[in-house]
């Protein structure tokens, strides 16, 4: 799978590849996405749309009331996983809001996955498995990437956080500027790892060998699908800020640029 986002300016990514979440949760799901973000997503072309140039373009907005919109995109395929024996990459070519300080507290840009049993209601989360591949927020020089599974408070990783690490990007700041951000699922070894790099330097790994089987067969013995969005507010920001945000100065209109997003097999079926 890859997108490069190639299309007029204004139009919507390619409906083949990609589903629209649009509202504040999934039907019959928790509000507010369950993470307590704020914002509406939807599909307003001012919101989420090809930006003429190859890149796809979300951006948060806010009206007059003070409501926040943004956009959200998941893969239609959730069948991404490493073939047995083989290996799995995830990357993604992103620039971050150009926004920092004040105007950016709620500001939560995101690449990630979540396993498939979660999209047809077999498992919830984290028990399916989320791998967030790249996380950003309040305009942080900073990204994170995490491990989440097994159940929502404590357990085998440490949820609600999740096992995560956290980098600065290379060269230049990770927000303003194109980065590409990459996961590698590996089933060459035992145990099976996931690693996590931006610009090619890799920063954090988690083996099988720190989760305990059940909760990793429950998190990766099956594929995930890919999500890209833009969030406002919610429980990560709101911690690293050490405040309720968005306020009144985080700042609407700075957008995440995406590239392209590929998805690469290799190894033994």
């Amino acid at each position: 799978m890859a997108d490069d986002f190639e299309g007029a300016a204004g139009s919507l990514p390619d409906a083949d590849k990609w589903i629209i979440d649009l509202g504040t949760g999934y039907p019959g799901g928790p509000p507010q996405w369950g993470t307590g973000e704020v914002q509406t997503y939807t599909a307003d072309p001012a919101n989420l749309s090809r930006d003429g140039n190859g890149n796809l373009r979300i951006t948060p907005l806010r009206d007059r009331a003070g409501r926040w919109t943004s956009g959200r995109i998941e893969t239609r395929r959730s069948d991404f996983q490493p073939p047995a024996g083989g290996r799995l990459r995830i990357q993604a070519r992103i620039q971050l809001p150009a926004v920092t300080g004040p105007a950016a507290e709620g500001y939560w840009p995101a690449l990630w996955t979540m396993g498939a049993p979660f999209r047809t209601g077999q498992a919830p989360s984290p028990t399916a498995g989320e791998f967030d591949i790249m996380e950003n927020v309040n305009g942080l020089n900073r990204i994170w990437g995490v491990m989440h599974c097994g159940t929502p408070t404590g357990g085998p990783c440490n949820e609600s956080t999740g096992i995560a690490a956290t980098t600065s990007c290379p060269r230049t700041r990770c927000t303003g500027h194109f980065h590409t951000y990459t996961l590698d699922w590996d089933r060459t070894t035992q145990p099976e790892r996931l690693s996590w790099y931006v610009d090619g330097r890799q920063y954090h790994t988690v083996s099988s060998a720190q989760v305990d089987e059940a909760a990793w067969s429950a998190a990766t013995g099956h594929g995930h699908f890919i999500l890209l969005n833009l969030a406002i507010g919610g429980g990560f920001p709101n911690a690293l800020a050490g405040k309720s945000t968005p306020t009144p100065r985080t700042r609407p209109g700075s957008p995440m640029l995406v590239d392209h997003v590929t998805v690469l097999t290799s190894g033994t079926a």
